[in-house]
């Protein structure tokens, strides 16, 4: 029998791991049959009774850069969020309170960045809006009267375009700081009112010189999260 390092299946597992979010992009462009391939692949996630509720709109060029700044311009005059929902816990408890802390530490000590140092923390959270410098972003919407059921369909579609991408050598960032001002990207990409924005994903190639992709953010053992039945 194949071993796992032999086995066909090697490819996608290489993708899944290989996979990270990326805070650095080169503003190389990316080809349009490559996109096309990355989101027709991307397609083929579950959904129940195959009924495929995600909806994308995949931006560049002049579009991105519009939106980018108007997206900039909201974040520096501290527009309140208005996520169409619930993205992270009301309230934080452990351990996922200690897991948040230790992932945007880790980042923010990479780039040199000290603990109440608020302009530097402001100066990397615009960095969002900028796309991380990726020259396309995708926005993922779904219907708003769609169930909790279409909300694990879109994530598990999500989920297969940052693996696609990977095989595509591409990199991602999904971010959900791209849908706090949903009017913002609604009006510039005639996105409809019924239409929830779910989440924005930055794609292209990865700028290995950024000190920002160094980060490798860690997983806790099989043990805290499996329960095996026997």
């Amino acid at each position: 029998m194949d071993t796992i390092e032999h086995s066909p299946q090697n490819t996608a597992l290489a993708a899944i791991t290989s996979r990270k979010s990326i805070r650095g992009f080169l503003p190389d462009a990316i080809p349009a049959p490559v996109l096309h391939t990355l989101l027709q692949t991307a397609s083929r996630a579950p959904s129940g009774s195959n009924i495929q509720p995600w909806k994308v709109h995949v931006v560049s060029g002049q579009a991105r850069d519009a939106l980018s700044a108007a997206l900039l311009d909201a974040f520096h005059a501290n527009t309140p969020n208005q996520c169409e929902y619930q993205y992270y816990p009301k309230e934080w408890r452990e351990p996922y309170l200690a897991r948040r802390r230790e992932n945007g530490w880790s980042l923010y000590n990479i780039l040199g960045i000290q603990k109440g140092d608020k302009a530097a923390m402001q100066r990397q959270h615009a960095r969002n809006f900028e796309f991380f410098d990726a020259p396309v972003v995708l926005f993922v919407t779904l219907d708003n009267n769609m169930e909790q059921g279409s909300w694990l369909d879109t994530g598990m579609f999500i989920q297969n375009i940052m693996i696609a991408a990977r095989a595509l050598g591409l990199h991602t960032c999904p971010q959900v700081a791209l849908v706090n001002y949903p009017a913002i990207v609604k009006q510039h990409l005639s996105i409809p009112a019924e239409q929830t924005l779910v989440c924005g994903i930055s794609l292209g190639y990865e700028d290995t010189s950024n000190p920002a992709n160094k980060l490798q953010t860690t997983r806790v053992p099989l043990e805290e999260f499996v329960t095996f039945h026997e």
